[in-house]
């Protein structure tokens, strides 16, 4: 009788699946979609997108965001993650993709991935609902918000606005991920107009004024031959800088 049980038992543990499998996104297939272009499953490699969100705690269902999206990458991989009783809403400034070859690229973008909300809005005044996030990602763009550039039209942004702006829009609990590139003490606006680079400390010194709490940090991304004097998109160095990865969190009181 007790070894019957003990078979029992074991067939009972095989179909059983882990406590937290039906809350783990299926990363390797949200990379495989065939629908994801070459030129994004390249940057796969250098961007560790499964590792990157399951320690920001991507679930399924979550009503997420993706700020200032650029090319749709972590949209494009978040809308199979999060399923169909998810929503990702994907940010672009009105600033780019503005040339004829643009638009057809970012029109394409968009008819490509329908289950993704995308929205237009100008760089220096961010916007969205209350409590609409329970997931947000910036991507290597967190240090454009000290960016000013008569050329593509961005002027003078206020970053303690755009963090205060996303609080609200975070419900409680709600986390933000931010990844950037390492740069150096000393005047931001500086370092990031002529490297792109923005110091950590910056960046958990705006959060925290917000009232957001930086709940854990990760070398996942980082690379300590990166020479942070460098601007990012120096060609010994582009896609292979030192990133730093945070997860912050919005209190629940």
């Amino acid at each position: 009788m007790r070894a019957f049980s003990m078979l029992c038992l074991a067939a009972t543990l095989a179909i059983t699946p882990p406590a937290n499998a039906a809350s783990s996104p299926d990363y390797a297939a949200a990379m495989a979609d065939p629908k994801r272009p070459a030129e994004a499953k390249a940057l796969d490699e250098s961007r560790k997108p499964a590792e990157t969100l399951a320690f920001l705690g991507l679930k399924p269902g979550m009503k997420t965001a993706d700020i200032m999206t650029g090319s749709g990458y972590w949209a494009e991989i978040m809308a199979d993650a999060v399923g169909r009783k998810g929503k990702v809403t994907a940010y672009e400034p009105n600033q780019f993709y503005t040339q004829p070859e643009e638009q057809k690229t970012w029109q394409t973008l968009v008819a490509r991935r329908p289950e993704v909300q995308w929205v237009r809005y100008p760089f220096e005044a961010f916007s969205a609902p209350a409590n609409s996030f329970d997931f947000t990602i910036i991507n290597m763009s967190y240090h454009d918000l000290y960016w000013q550039s008569d050329k593509f039209r961005i002027p003078r942004t206020d970053p303690a606005a755009f963090v205060k702006t996303l609080y609200a829009a975070t419900r409680p609990g709600g986390i933000v991920g931010i990844v950037d590139h390492v740069g150096g003490a000393g005047d931001t606006r500086a370092i990031v107009d002529k490297l792109h680079r923005i110091d950590p400390a910056v960046v958990k010194a705006d959060f925290a004024a917000a009232g957001f709490v930086l709940e854990a940090e990760s070398p996942l991304l980082a690379n300590p031959t990166d020479d942070h004097s460098k601007l990012v998109f120096d060609p010994s160095i582009r896609g292979k800088t030192d990133r730093f990865l945070f997860r912050f969190r919005k209190p629940k009181d």
